[in-house]
């Protein structure tokens, strides 16, 4: 009777941590629209080919995609309910979809880093993580969150050619994502991260955290709206910060792995729809 209880039990908690999962994950090529667990191109690129430029993620606030192109940049999809849209609306629901209460992608990353992007930086300039001799898209869903990989293979750099995979995961219940680069080689490299803006955006800064609001300069959405965005860092990991006039790079230490955590809001929202909303949150 006992080992009945505790199997009961043990099923009744994998239940409850299914039906509390509010992420989810979404790869698929655009010519047949399945989904799929891992795709690769030894081109490495697939933007025009993969559906929604490459893999997604996204928790009940906001959806995340990393470029399968030569940017590699993190872009935001911005949401005005608390729910799951990727699997129905793709990234992009339509404007009557939009005014309805779906989502919509405001957000402009141009050749920026995006939000919490990850590239190098060889001593002098930043370094994309392109030409590659295959690069790789993978999604994983597990039972309280999701995450999405890119794996770039044998970038050039300082000489030598490098892997290099960046895994974004976003949790049930939790806004911020988690953004994490890995060097897989023997010796260790600089990444570079950060965040993009536009002009007229406000903009927070303090040790361990950079945020912007504001409207992006999009096109593709049936309106304006105001987007929240930040990245919260160890300001220990870094060695420099810069301003190109379009972004926040963050330069790291020599190393083979790096941490960051972003987030994102939008006016759309019930809550957190200003700029102050938005940094009492992340402040807290």
């Amino acid at each position: 009777m006992r080992r009945f209880v505790l199997l009961l039990f043990a099923v009744i908690l994998i239940t409850q941590a299914h039906a509390q999962n509010t992420t989810d994950v979404s790869l698929f090529m655009r010519s047949d629209s399945l989904q799929q667990n891992e795709i690769s191109a030894e081109s490495g690129d697939l933007y025009k080919t993969i559906g929604h430029h490459g893999p997604a993620v996204e928790n009940e606030w906001m959806a995340l995609r990393i470029y399968f192109s030569d940017k590699a940049a993190i872009d935001v999809y911005s949401k005005a309910k608390a729910q799951l849209e990727l699997k129905e609306k793709t990234w992009y629901p339509t404007a009557e979809d939009q005014k309805t209460g779906w989502g919509a992608d405001y957000y402009k990353v141009g050749q920026t880093v995006g939000l919490g992007g990850v590239r190098l930086w060889d001593g002098e300039k930043v370094v994309k993580l392109n030409p590659v001799s295959n690069r790789t898209a993978r999604v994983v869903k597990e039972p309280t969150c999701s995450y999405m990989e890119m794996l770039s293979e044998d970038v050039p750099y300082k000489g030598r050619n490098v892997d290099v995979l960046v895994r974004v995961t976003v949790y049930s219940g939790e806004r911020n994502a988690k953004v994490e680069a890995f060097a897989l080689t023997d010796e260790p490299v600089q990444f570079v991260t950060g965040v993009n803006y536009h002009k007229g955006q406000e903009i927070y800064k303090k040790d361990g955290l950079i945020a912007t609001w504001g409207l992006h300069p999009e096109d593709v959405a049936a309106e304006l709206v105001e987007i929240g965005a930040a990245i919260i860092y160890n300001p220990a990991d870094y060695v420099q910060t810069e301003d190109d006039g379009t972004q926040f790079l963050l330069i790291s230490k020599p190393g083979k792995q790096l941490t960051t955590w972003v987030s994102s809001a939008c006016g759309r929202e019930a809550e957190i729809n200003t700029m102050k909303k938005f940094i009492d949150f992340l402040e807290k």
